[in-house]
């Protein structure tokens, strides 16, 4: 398993914010990112309909695996970036606590020289 004390920040976001908000992440300290394209999503607003047809915007989902010292500064950063308290439905962003992971030794290094960057 991995020594490194680790977080999830799954950012569900609408597919043209996408971009963005991993730049964002990318800036504030994440190594990465697994994006999952082309979700469906359904807020509190009924989804409009034009001559039958949705008219529902797409969403991805972006994973980020983060060093958990770095983890609440990264979720800040992209709520920012995606204006996700500005805009309705253009995303929220939430993170998970990560009991243990495997297939990460090769960027432990990385991940603890983000660490050590931002202390």
């Amino acid at each position: 398993g991995v020594t490194v004390d680790l977080k999830m920040i799954m950012a569900l976001v609408a597919d043209e914010k996408t971009d963005t908000v991993l730049e964002a992440a990318r800036e504030a300290g994440a190594t990465g990112a697994t994006v999952i394209t082309s979700v469906r999503g359904e807020g509190l607003e009924p989804v409009k309909t034009f001559l039958g047809l949705e008219v529902a915007s797409q969403r991805d989902i972006l994973l980020f695996l983060v060093a958990a010292p770095l983890a609440r500064e990264i979720l800040e950063t992209i709520a920012t970036a995606g204006r996700f308290d500005e805009e309705p439905g253009s995303g929220i962003a939430f993170q998970v606590s990560i009991e243990d992971a495997v297939g990460l030794s090769t960027q432990e290094g990385t991940i603890l020289q983000e660490i050590e960057d931002s202390i």
